[in-house]
């Protein structure tokens, strides 16, 4: 299975950007899927690595960067 995710980089970038500082004030994992819920994404584990998607549609976003991903 191929995924499609969108490919406007602007959009992609500043997602990534509010993902980092959403898991930076974070304490968990946990807690941190919990915050970026509140702004309408998520983090779903996928056979090619977890991307971020959109709730409630789960659109994909993009890749999760690995150094998000730990």
């Amino acid at each position: 299975m191929t995924l499609i995710v969108n490919q406007d980089a602007f959009v992609a970038a500043q997602v990534v950007d509010l993902i980092a500082k959403e898991r930076a004030l974070a304490l968990s994992k946990r807690e941190w899927k919990h915050r970026i819920a509140g702004y309408g994404y998520s983090i779903r584990e996928t056979a090619e690595g977890e991307i971020i998607e959109t709730l409630p549609h789960h659109v994909p976003v993009c890749a999760l960067p690995p150094e998000l991903a730990a």
